[in-house]
């Protein structure tokens, strides 16, 4: 296990960048990447999102900061919280009013 861990290494911003552009430009592919890297797809994937959210925000006419983003994104992932949190109350309260009238029939 500590092999692994020396093995791993922290791939720079710079890095990170060189390899989604070389896969963008089809000059490699997620699985070489990967391998060659002993690197998730998964970690990779979202470094590509990461760049296309990033590139999107610099061809705004106002760019957003990186910390507005950042405070959009956690304010619109607290609505959702918000949202399963309402849904399930609701489910719970619904599940006790069938199990009461169940055993009500009973």
């Amino acid at each position: 296990m500590e092999e692994k861990q020396e093995k791993r290494r922290r791939l720079t911003a710079k890095r990170k960048s060189e390899i989604v552009l070389d896969i963008l430009q089809g000059k490699t592919t997620i699985s070489e990447v990967s391998r060659a890297n002993d690197i998730t797809p998964a970690t990779i994937e979202e470094w590509i999102e990461e760049a296309r959210k990033g590139m999107e925000n610099q061809l705004r006419a106002k760019p957003k900061d990186i910390k507005q983003q950042y405070e959009d994104e956690i304010k619109k992932m607290k609505e959702v919280i918000g949202d399963l949190t309402l849904q399930n109350i609701a489910l719970k309260k619904y599940s006790a009013l069938l199990q009461q009238e169940k055993e009500n029939e009973e």
